[in-house]
């Protein structure tokens, strides 16, 4: 029988807190029939977000081609749907139950290549898209093939989203922890690059690549351009290629902020010596589609022989999911102006977009009046990392603690508090200390894709749990 110490060691070392203990807890409480808020995850169709129309109405005739010859079913349908499916079949006439190319659906890297032409005025070619199943696969690609020894590290931005330390632990590859600047609305700063990288080279740690998440996860917070710009440089002095999370790049709320791709503004730099690999999903944006597991990565700034071995990679899983190949594909070939589907298209889009600006607008406002309280007001993404603090416990000299014990002690204390959250209102949130924090700091991520009436919900209870809880401290 298979025991616990008989377990690869990397996989035992892995955490993934999203769905970790208190995530576990809620489903227990749930299924005892206790209400549950869940805002641990980004799922917005689990929260109530309607799915899109047009993909749902596109998928369907891709899945069941047979009601192509039923004209009551196609009465109900735009016609511009029907004639793209029409289209997509005649040109992948294996439909959806058949293997593709490792590397994906031609016609969908295609897609995926003029949708980044659109979106930043540069060249893509689609023989370096690979179409993968999330975003997920295509940042654990990157990884496995840039950590080439055991000190091999990879830069990931703290707070990060657990699949980096995850995937790194797994792999065996160093995890080199940068700062946020929370302080400078979450933004890079070059100094704690510098000073994080050289402490990693001094403990004998190589430096392969370094990640950034933008709009931030879980910050949500909107890289500016100069920002970008200084990342790049940055890449470059030091040797690094480039991992671009950017699958929230539709999310973006504050009209003064845009979304900037790293591949637009390394093109705008004159820059080619720096390996670029940018991630787009299904799952987030305003589409959603987390089930259907679509997503893709572009690979800039590699020879053929490297691109070669990403293909390799990839045929050893055969293919991606073949329904999130074609849910990639609508995402990035929407309807366009005059097609029967679009009004409804861009309606549903815009009411999505605009419900989430007004949601974390409401769960801002509600925690920056909480004493004890604050938080940076979500500008992009689905998430906000919300500080909080707590009175010292009894008998306890956090100060005269070493970093370690500080971020142990301080691990528990956000777990415990977020547990109780739990138990006592419902909302499952996800303790700060698993995307990781500064010493001396508390925090947890919430999601606001809940409804309205909800998220006004959770700032109350919040409120009310948050107070007695330090009262409870206080007298304790």
């Amino acid at each position: 029988m298979l025991k616990l110490h008989d377990i690869n060691p990397h996989l035992l070392v892995a955490e993934y807190a999203v769905r970790g203990p208190i995530v576990q807890r809620a489903q227990e409480l749930e299924a005892q029939g206790k209400k549950i808020i869940y805002c641990n995850i980004g799922n917005p169709q689990a929260l109530k977000q309607k799915p899109l129309r047009f993909l749902r109405q596109a998928l369907s005739l891709l899945e069941y081609p047979e009601l192509l010859n039923d004209s009551g079913v196609l009465a109900s349908y735009p016609a511009d749907i029907v004639q793209r499916v029409r289209e997509l079949l005649a040109k992948h006439p294996h439909g959806t139950g058949a293997y593709t190319q490792s590397p994906g659906i031609p016609l969908v890297r295609q897609a995926v290549a003029e949708f980044i032409a659109r979106r930043d005025g540069i060249t893509a070619d689609k023989d370096h898209i690979i179409l993968t199943d999330g975003a997920s696969k295509g940042v654990q690609a990157a990884l496995l093939a840039i950590l080439k020894a055991p000190e091999d590290g990879v830069m990931v931005p703290i707070p990060q989203y657990p699949l980096y330390s995850a995937t790194l632990a797994l792999y065996g590859g160093e995890q080199i922890d940068y700062y946020l600047d929370e302080d400078n609305g979450w933004q890079l700063n070059q100094d704690i690059l510098t000073a994080s990288i050289e402490a990693a080279v001094s403990r004998g740690v190589n430096p392969r690549a370094i990640v950034i998440i933008n709009p931030g996860n879980p910050t949500g917070a909107v890289l500016s351009l100069e920002n970008i710009r200084m990342i790049i440089r940055f890449a470059r002095r030091h040797g690094l290629s480039i991992i671009a999370d950017e699958v929230y790049q539709e999310n973006v709320y504050d009209g003064e902020l845009r979304f900037h791709s790293f591949a637009r503004i390394m093109a705008e730099m004159g820059e080619t010596g720096i390996s670029l690999f940018s991630l787009h999903s299904v799952s987030k944006g305003f589409l959603g589609e987390c089930g259907h597991r679509g997503g893709y990565l572009e690979i800039r700034n590699v020879p053929d022989d490297v691109m070669a071995e990403f293909i390799k990679l990839q045929s050893i899983s055969l293919c991606a999911n073949v329904t999130g190949q074609f849910a990639t594909y609508f995402m990035v070939a929407p309807p366009r102006a005059g097609d029967a589907s679009h009004a409804t298209y861009v309606a549903e889009r815009d009411a999505i977009l605009a419900d989430l600006k007004t949601k974390a607008e409401i769960l801002g406002a509600g925690v920056n009046a909480i004493p004890g309280m604050s938080v940076d007001i979500p500008r992009g993404a689905m998430y906000a990392f919300v500080r909080f603090s707590l009175p010292d416990e009894e008998g306890v000299d956090a100060a005269s603690m070493s970093r370690q014990e500080r971020l142990a002690y301080e691990a528990r204390r956000d777990s415990d508090y977020c547990l109780a959250l739990l138990e006592e209102t419902g909302i499952c949130v996800v303790p700060g200390s698993g995307f990781g924090q500064r010493a001396g700091t508390l925090h947890f991520r919430t999601t606001f894709l809940p409804p309205r009436e909800e998220i006004e919900s959770l700032v109350q209870r919040l409120k009310a749990f948050h107070e007695q809880y330090v009262r409870a401290l206080e007298n304790a």
